[in-house]
């Protein structure tokens, strides 16, 4: 009888020791994008664009079947034929930009799209069929926290959602928290927090879903890795403790 009780305090100072040590996590603490009642996903993409903001760098290029006669609406470092370097175009404070022979142009709060449309208009005046390329050049978003590969990345298409975002930087450690996800933004001159959980469809739906340039995410750590911090230190203190009471408790009930 005796042996048998000793077996299940053994059982039981491993299963308590693991517990305290390494807490229980929850599949629902987990897996993304989990099934939730009364709640409608929208089925079809929207085509999502960004806005201008102040402050991006823009690279714009305007040709013609004429090609010199497109010339004095680019703008170069070097004017030689081997060697043409493009300058960017920066959207100042107050929203605008210089444009060759047009003037000062209020970008901000556009997309790209509607500014092509709008410079190809404006150049009509001026050449025969002009085709506008308009991009921006410094379109990053940072990721830090919880995941596996923090930092900047640079966004070529101009179009990135949370999850593409989260891929990129080697999704989430087994210790991010996946429900408060907080999202920084600016935004007409304004810094906007948002709380994002990932555990819940409704994430589709948000107007928050895609991002925009200098977006920044930060995922925090949840309660497990917060108490093996907490546990860290101490923990030969603990385990010493545990094995002097699971003793005691086996003398006591011989």
């Amino acid at each position: 009888m005796n042996k048998v009780k000793k077996k299940y305090f053994k059982r039981f100072a491993v299963i308590l020791l693991s517990s305290f040590l390494l807490g229980c996590v929850s599949s629902k603490k987990i897996n993304y994008f989990q099934d939730t009642t009364n709640i409608n996903i929208k089925e079809e993409l929207e085509n999502y664009e960004p806005t201008l903001q102040i402050g991006d760098i823009l690279s714009i290029n305007v040709s013609t079947i004429e090609k010199d006669a497109a010339i004095p609406f680019n703008l170069f470092e070097a004017q030689t034929l081997a060697n043409q370097i493009p300058l960017p175009y920066i959207i100042n404070a107050d929203g605008e930009i210089s444009f060759p022979v047009l003037g000062k142009i209020k970008v901000v709060a556009m997309t790209t799209k509607q500014l092509t449309n709008f410079l190809t208009k404006k150049l009509l005046l001026y050449l025969k069929d002009p085709i506008v390329n308009v991009r921006i050049t410094n379109f990053k978003i940072t990721i830090l926290g919880e995941v596996k590969n923090p930092g900047n990345y640079p966004v070529l298409n101009e179009r990135i959602s949370i999850i593409e975002a989260l891929g990129l930087a080697g999704d989430l450690t087994i210790y991010g928290d996946r429900e408060n996800i907080m999202l920084i933004r600016e935004q007409n001159g304004k810094r906007i927090f948002e709380t994002i959980d990932l555990t819940n469809k409704e994430l589709f739906n948000k107007p928050y879903f895609y991002l925009t340039q200098n977006d920044a995410l930060f995922i925090p750590s949840n309660k497990a890795k917060v108490n093996a911090s907490n546990v860290g230190p101490n923990t030969s203190v603990i385990i010493s403790s545990i094995s002097i009471l699971v003793t005691l408790i086996a003398i006591l009930v011989r």
